[in-house]
């Protein structure tokens, strides 16, 4: 047990001292997480109206989909983006595999769904007499979309926090996608599998301390929602 809490004791001192390794992966993770949920979020809560508002021939079999690729295995997209962002894939020239874009494109796929399903599902749960009061209001296509998400708000971000929660502690995607390069692409996550798997028990410990308080701050926040959701 000592070694331990000598490794507890060391990383209270790399964070207290802002260590610059153990606050650049947590910088890349932040970063790559930012830009995968905005790009998840742009293209999700619009499809995610349509899915969940709209009756159209093929409606359940794209649900069926969209949930199916919630489960879906975070490796296997890893493997996918990988082979599609290297030197021999058709966006090789573009340069993005092991960079932080590159990354984020494979957590934005990973978030998609999430986005997708469960803003389908709080649109469902609307009372079906809101659009036809939108509409009586002179509620134009645009304005339909942001009341309606509106008034679904708190399962909409309940939604995003767990899309959120799933792509900030991601390792699969982060380790084949981003590389895993010191200094520049290693996160969070990835940096713990390494820094553990060396015997550094403080830089991985340092790491989970801040991992575990992003993932405190999204359950409370998750239980906000869910609370004000219900009323």
């Amino acid at each position: 047990m000592s070694y331990l809490l000598d490794g507890l004791s060391r990383a209270v001192d790399l964070l207290a001292s802002g260590d610059a390794e153990t606050f650049s992966a947590v910088a890349a993770t932040l970063e790559a997480t930012a830009l995968s949920m905005t790009a998840a979020l742009v293209l999700g809560l619009p499809a995610g109206f349509c899915l969940g508002y709209f009756r159209f021939p093929g409606k359940r079999i794209a649900r069926m989909v969209s949930d199916a690729f919630m489960a879906f295995p975070t490796v296997v997209i890893g493997l996918l983006v990988y082979a599609m962002l290297s030197r021999r894939g058709p966006l090789g020239e573009l340069g993005l595999l092991f960079t932080i874009s590159g990354m984020s494109a494979g957590l934005t796929l990973l978030a998609l769904p999430m986005v997708v399903s469960l803003t389908a599902s709080a649109v469902e749960q609307m009372d079906s007499r809101l659009r036809l009061a939108l509409l009586t209001l002179g509620a134009d296509s645009r304005q339909l979309l942001l009341g309606v998400l509106w008034e679904a708000r708190y399962g909409v971000l309940a939604g995003a926090v767990a899309a959120f929660g799933r792509v900030v502690s991601e390792v699969g995607i982060a380790m084949m996608v981003g590389g895993n390069i010191k200094w520049h692409t290693r996160t969070i996550t990835t940096a713990i599998a390494l820094e553990t798997g060396k015997g550094e028990f403080a830089q991985g410990i340092a790491l989970g301390m801040v991992l575990l308080l992003i993932a405190m701050v999204l359950n409370a926040a998750l239980a906000v929602l869910r609370r004000r959701g219900g009323r």
